[in-house]
């Protein structure tokens, strides 16, 4: 198979301006998805005065809203649009620089890493576009030896709107989301999806998750194994011990009333991320999840959870390690005192 070029990404000439993260890894190349099919059912938006603008001939009644708006909505305005077996509403409204009156649809990316996950990539990718059917997938490949790339490259002809992200060489968890994140911002996004590769996150919580980051004007949706309805069912009670007081640890320290910090099943806004800066985020696994809850607080959003079940992997071999946790747990130390104590001498 012919070597796909390198060269950084480009974000679309009508994409919205990005939301101040320009960073994207080098050495890495990107697979064209194919063109993106008009939406099933369009997730839409209302601006605030859409209703007195149909009223004097303007827009008509309804419109677009988007993700995370805090004002009440009001019951007899919006638009809901249906994802799987869930409505979402939208609200506060991003509208079109060149006509006010164009209201643009929600756009959502899921960032999936992958190292050596060849035998999970095709489920995974066919069940997030059985749940999302018009979201855009990237796929951030470490440089897999199993051929996971060329895969996800294979499935694009066939699914639509994937894009395969060619890195040279492993480098971590929170270096392959920066990036993702980076390409979602510059590329105007405004939901930005993490989600592991492995099928331990069922993909059809998505549609859920991302109704509450609507209907909660949160910052963040994580996907909690912690809150009433969250579940693992298949690890041994001292492994869901040593979780959750982990956790515990975590939010107690940190002053982060989050009961499932460490979950990698989550919904951003993209306006959300594009405020904090990328570069300063350094942690990997575990810790990166932590970091990211944590400083999106400090942005004065919220973070809420969604109750979901997570199963360890089937195939392939997991990237955690006793190490991981050892650093995260050292990270959370040292950003407590850094931020609780020092700061306030």
């Amino acid at each position: 198979m012919m070597a796909t070029p390198t060269a950084a990404p480009t974000a679309p000439t009508n994409a919205p301006m990005p939301f101040g993260v320009a960073h994207v890894p080098l050495h890495c190349s990107l697979t064209k998805p194919k063109p993106m099919r008009p939406p099933h059912t369009p997730a839409i938006k209302i601006a605030p005065k859409a209703s007195r603008r149909a009223a004097s001939g303007g827009a008509p009644d309804g419109g677009p809203w988007e993700l995370g708006g805090r004002e009440a909505l009001g019951s007899s305005i919006g638009h809901d649009a249906t994802h799987g077996a869930v409505t979402i509403r939208y609200r506060d409204a991003r509208i079109s620089q060149e006509d006010p009156r164009i209201l643009l649809p929600v756009r959502i990316l899921v960032v999936l890493p992958t190292y050596n996950e060849a035998e999970n990539v095709d489920e995974v990718l066919t069940r997030t576009r059985a749940a999302l059917p018009d979201a855009t997938v990237l796929v951030v490949d470490d440089g897999s030896p199993d051929g996971t790339a060329d895969a996800a490259e294979a499935f694009n002809a066939t699914l639509g709107n994937i894009t395969v992200m060619r890195r040279v060489a492993k480098t971590g968890l929170g270096s392959a989301y920066r990036a993702g994140f980076a390409w979602g911002i510059a590329n105007g996004f405004d939901v930005l999806i993490e989600m592991d590769a492995d099928l331990s996150h069922d993909p059809a919580a998505l549609p859920a998750m991302i109704a509450k980051l609507s209907s909660s004007g949160a910052g963040l949706v994580i996907g909690s194994r912690y809150i009433p309805g969250g579940e693992i069912p298949n690890w041994s009670w001292h492994r869901k011990a040593l979780s959750k007081w982990g956790n515990r640890y975590a939010g107690a320290v940190l002053d982060m009333p989050v009961h499932d910090a460490t979950s990698g099943f989550r919904a951003y806004r993209a306006e959300v991320i594009g405020r904090l800066d990328l570069d300063t985020i350094r942690a990997d696994g575990y810790g990166f999840q932590i970091e990211m809850a944590y400083e999106v607080r400090r942005l004065g959003e919220s973070v809420v959870e969604y109750p979901i079940s997570f199963r360890d992997r089937v195939r392939g071999t997991s990237k955690m390690s006793g190490n991981i946790v050892v650093e995260a747990m050292r990270l959370v130390t040292w950003w407590a005192i850094r931020d609780r104590v020092l700061r306030r001498k």
